[in-house]
């Protein structure tokens, strides 16, 4: 028995590290979201910064793993046997759970993860023993403390409205103050910025990343703890007068110093307190087997009861889990991705949105615009046209195919991030609130963006749409968190060591499964063509410049095409689920071009704005050729889904002929773009009737066999179809034809 608990040890010292791993790739948003947001230091550097964060805030934490006495269950009514399935099915829940947000890119939360998973399976083991000794639900209250876990829930719950609510507060008011063109004003004011924002993350450090670190001596703990006025007082008055010097002497940019400071300062605390999300668990199991083992009591009789102490970590382990956290950080694209989904979120100019709008963010925004109206009526006309120059921000053109490389938001919204996050931070810990570290600086950094009027008319609703999707995700952590626990608590509870060993396979495989598909997607992105926006200034060369969108547009058109026949003809639903995906992409990108036209207009020199019309007709038709395509391959797709009858052998046979001379045309018109050999498109567009012929004798064809032996009214419906929009097909593209055939052979010089 005692190799059984030895080998769950180890197994729980390997979920340690993979958690770790899947931890740090999580939390990360926590302190690179405004300094890589902001772009105020090189990712490098920004890198560099957190590591030392992490690390310092590794070695100077003091090891306490408080996670097995946090009053969400009892440990002294549980036994050694049964406190080890807990732990076993709290970890492996878990590394697939946060492995889940990693892999989707969405933020969550690992204390809400570590505590629900804790109350899940303590709650299964717990019903287990009511069962075995006969009692009733009622004494569930022995076992959980269900007042503290409502605490921490109503904790997290109040710190996501807080730090919203906190974050844009404070950020409207520091716009207010400094403006966008903050370089402008005067030096005072910086400093007096920089002054209060340093005090808050130092003191932020002292609270909450050194509260229980032997760094600081037990009189200065105990002198900021009874002076907290005088002592915040004192450093704004310190670190103001420093600002000044630096701004005044040094020329130093303080919103850059105070982006580093706080960026450190979150690390640090992410390593030196949310170590035990990670490790606490697999560290109370090595404590508690520890005890069992000196005991000489068996593991089904000897109680927990020494759980309910506090567990030292020994610093090698400190150390070792630290630097593991700071490899993963430089390792990881799963942080990367991660952090992009709030810095995107967050974005003050528009770029590409990821999340689709949905009902309930629509009448949200509808309900806060007509909100800020009727609050507008309130001030005074001139406070509000006061108000609004403070947010008028210096314009500067910029292409929007290089948004996604600019500063998501500038560096007084990334100071302020930082600031309001370490305030609240610290005021929860000394007050000994629950909180989630995650949910208050993502809800701090989506307040600001509101504040600072990135969420306008044009992106509101996706910016929304994403805010209320991350929400959903929490609420969807904590009740995948404890069912999943609860179910593996009860599955190892069933067949002891065999089903740890099923878990544990079941567990890596989803991973690696999912870092397989998650490198494959990155790969397949970096590779993957896409149309581009257009960015020049001149008919000739925005001719040029196109080619390649059509040259591309044709390849892609070809394969969505000849994929959406052959997977009719073979009813094979993964061709024609291909297909759609790939119709689905062409066409967000084709949309995506027509909201770039915006900034493609603005980008014209005078002497070219009438070319804006050829580009505009370009894409009108370059847009019928995708919703053709669209209707095809979701026809077929929902033929075949639909399990209706397989086309004939002659309709087969006619669509594989009309795929053969589409795959024929579309593969010159690729090469005439490629080549850019413009002239060679009159002979295509001479013999467009021929085409157009092709088509209508196929429908005629069909015609003739529905009134003499067709029998099947769906397939004669879809066969039409097909063939209508093909001929739809052909029309935009000799239309898309004949406007570049009119432009490209009297603007470009011959030879050219």
């Amino acid at each position: 028995m005692d190799d059984f608990y030895f080998l769950m040890l180890i197994a729980l010292a390997v979920l340690a590290v993979a958690d770790l791993v899947v931890g740090v790739s999580n939390d990360a948003v926590n302190f690179l979201n405004s300094a890589i947001g902001s772009k105020a230091l090189s990712f490098k550097t920004v890198m560099i910064v957190a590591s030392i964060g992490i690390a310092f805030g590794a070695m100077s934490s003091s090891g306490m793993m408080e996670v097995a006495r946090k009053g969400i269950f009892n440990p002294g009514e549980f036994m050694f046997s049964e406190i080890i399935i807990i732990f076993m099915a709290v970890m492996i829940t878990d590394i697939l759970l946060l492995d889940f947000f990693n892999t989707l890119g969405m933020p969550t939360s690992t204390t809400v993860s570590i505590v629900f998973e804790l109350l899940g399976a303590a709650v299964a083991v717990s019903l287990l023993k009511i069962a075995d000794s006969g009692g009733g639900f009622n004494e569930l209250a022995i076992y959980i403390n269900t007042e503290k876990a409502a605490q921490i829930i109503f904790g997290i719950l109040l710190s996501v409205v807080v730090a919203f609510t906190v974050g844009a507060l404070i950020q409207f008011i520091s716009r207010v103050l400094v403006s966008f063109k903050f370089d402008e004003k005067p030096k005072w004011i910086e400093s007096v910025f920089g002054g209060l924002a340093i005090t808050a993350i130092i003191y932020f450090i002292v609270i909450k990343g050194l509260k229980s670190a032997a760094v600081l001596a037990g009189g200065i703990n105990e002198f900021i703890a009874l002076n907290t006025e005088l002592f915040l007082l004192g450093n704004v008055v310190l670190w103001t007068l420093l600002s000044w010097l630096a701004t005044h002497m040094f020329k130093v940019n303080i919103y850059r110093v105070i982006i580093v400071i706080g960026t450190f300062a979150l690390a640090m605390a992410f390593a030196g307190n949310d170590l035990v999300n990670f490790i606490g668990v697999p560290i109370a199991a090595l404590q508690a087997f520890q005890d069992w083992q000196s005991s000489g009591v068996p593991a089904m009789e000897y109680s927990m009861q020494g759980l309910s102490a506090p567990v030292r970590t020994p610093t090698m382990l400190l150390l070792l889990s630290g630097g593991i956290m700071v490899l993963t950080l430089w390792l990881s694209s799963k942080a990367r991705k991660v952090v992009q989904t709030s810095v995107d979120l967050s974005r003050q100019d528009e770029g590409d949105e990821r999340f689709r709008p949905n009902f309930l963010s629509r009448q949200v925004v509808k309900f806060s615009i007509r909100a800020m109206d009727n609050l507008g009526v309130l001030l005074p006309l001139s406070l509000r046209k006061r108000i609004d120059r403070q947010f008028e921000k210096p314009y500067t053109y910029v292409p929007k195919s290089r948004v996604q490389d600019m500063p998501a938001f500038d560096m007084v919204r990334a100071s302020v991030n930082l600031m309001v996050a370490s305030v609240l931070i610290s005021i929860a810990t000394s007050m000994k609130l629950p909180l989630s570290t995650t949910y208050v600086t993502f809800m701090v950094a989506m307040g600001t963006s509101l504040a600072d009027r990135a969420w306008g008319p044009e992106s509101a609703v996706y910016r929304v749409a994403g805010v209320l999707n991350v929400i959903g995700g929490w609420f969807f952590t904590a009740l995948s968190a404890f069912s999943a626990a609860a179910v593996s608590a009860y599955i190892i509870h069933l067949g002891g060591f065999p089903a740890v060993i099923a878990l544990l396979i079941v567990a890596f495989v989803l991973i690696g499964r999912n870092y397989l598909i998650h490198n494959r997607t990155v790969k397949e992105s970096k590779r993957e063509e896409k149309l581009q926006k257009a960015e020049s200034k001149s008919i000739i060369g925005l001719i040029e410049e196109s080619a390649s969108n059509i040259s591309l547009a044709m390849d892609r058109a070809n394969t969505i095409y000849t994929s959406s026949i052959d997977g009719l003809a073979k009813h094979d639903m993964d061709t024609l689920k291909k297909s759609k995906k790939g119709i689905i992409k062409l066409n967000n990108e084709v949309e995506g071009l027509r909201d770039n036209i915006f900034y493609f207009i603005k980008n014209l020199d005078e002497a070219s704005v009438g070319t804006s019309n050829f580009y505009i007709t370009a894409l009108s038709y370059l847009q019928d050729m995708t919703q053709s395509l669209e209707y095809i391959s979701k026809a077929g797709h929902k033929h075949v889904y639909n399990n209706h009858k397989k086309l004939r052998f002659n309709q087969i046979k006619d669509l594989k002929e009309t795929d053969q001379y589409i795959d024929d045309l579309f593969v010159q018109i690729k090469t005439i773009f490629d080549t850019k050999d413009f002239p060679a498109l009159t002979p295509i567009i001479v013999r467009k009737q021929e085409l157009f012929q092709k088509v209508d004798e196929k429908i005629q064809k069909q015609v003739a066999r529905t009134r003499a032996d067709e029998s099947s009214p769906k397939n004669t419906a879809l066969y039409f179809s097909l063939l209508l929009e093909t001929k739809d097909l052909l029309v935009a593209t000799m239309n898309l034809l004949e406007t570049y055939d009119q432009h490209a052979n009297t603007s470009i010089p011959l030879g050219k």
